[in-house]
Order: C-alpha cells, then sequence, then structure tokens
C-alpha cells in the first residue's frame, strides 16, 4: 500500500515539473571582467539612486544602475534571444526592449532581466557588480 502511495505521488510531481528545454537556447554571457570609477565624469548619472548610464564592453554594451545608492547593477545590451544586430534600449527606466522582436524585459534589483513580454522565457543578461570605495568590477563570475 505504501509503495502504491509513494508511486502516485512520485508519478504526479513528475507532471508538474517545468520544462527547461527553452533556457538551452537562450544566448549565455560571454566573460566579462569591466573596471570602471565612479569618479569618472562618463558615470555622472549613475552617481544617484535610480540612475543608469550605458557603458561599452558585454556583447552589445552595458546597462548600469545606481539602485540605492552603494548597490548597482549591470545588464547587457544584447537581445537575449534570435540573431538581432541591434542592442536593446533601455525605455521608461525599467525596462530593456529588443527591437527585433519588441520583447522587454525588466530591469532592477532582484528582477534579473525576467521577460515582461508574454511567450518569452529567456531573461536578460545580468552582471554581478562589485564596488569596492570607488571602483566598481562587473563580471559575470
Amino acid at each position: 500500500m505504501i509503495k502504491k502511495v509513494l508511486f502516485f505521488f512520485s508519478f504526479f510531481a513528475f507532471l508538474n515539473c517545468s520544462k527547461n528545454e527553452d533556457l538551452n537556447n537562450c544566448r549565455q554571457a560571454l566573460p566579462l571582467n569591466y573596471l570602471t570609477d565612479l569618479n569618472n565624469p562618463a558615470l555622472i548619472n549613475v552617481l544617484v539612486p535610480g540612475g543608469f548610464v550605458e557603458l561599452t564592453g558585454g556583447s552589445k554594451g552595458i546597462l548600469l544602475g545606481n539602485v540605492n545608492g552603494s548597490e548597482f547593477i549591470a545588464y547587457d545590451k544584447i537581445c537575449p534571444v534570435g540573431d538581432c544586430e541591434d542592442p536593446m534600449t533601455f525605455e521608461r527606466g525599467i525596462v530593456l526592449k529588443c527591437a527585433c522582436d519588441n520583447s522587454e524585459y525588466g530591469i532592477g534589483k532582484g528582477i534579473g532581466g525576467v521577460p515582461q513580454t508574454e511567450g518569452f522565457v529567456c531573461p536578460a543578461i545580468e552582471y554581478r557588480v562589485l564596488k569596492n570605495g570607488t571602483a566598481l568590477r562587473i563580471t559575470n563570475f
């Protein structure tokens, strides 16, 4: 009897598992180790909480944002799926948009580039940002 109950629950647990096959088609981040300094005049817009600046680097450029004055986020501007040649654009202060398919990706602390457009599963590539004094290291490892 116990085996039957265990089999029954195991069977339903396997049926409820989601498929990750679509994530295998997502673009992966290339190795990145980008250094910059907050004293750089080009970064003046990112000095205030909620500020963003676009940097060269990554696959199609990097969007660097200031979360709260001491924490920073960074996203690659390459579209997560497809062969889009254009970098994503930063719109409405909260999303990256891919011009090739009009897909949108939420950005911000804890959001992780999640697709905001129905039918898309690949997230925008988020990088890790480490702050040491005024130095910022943007990396994917």
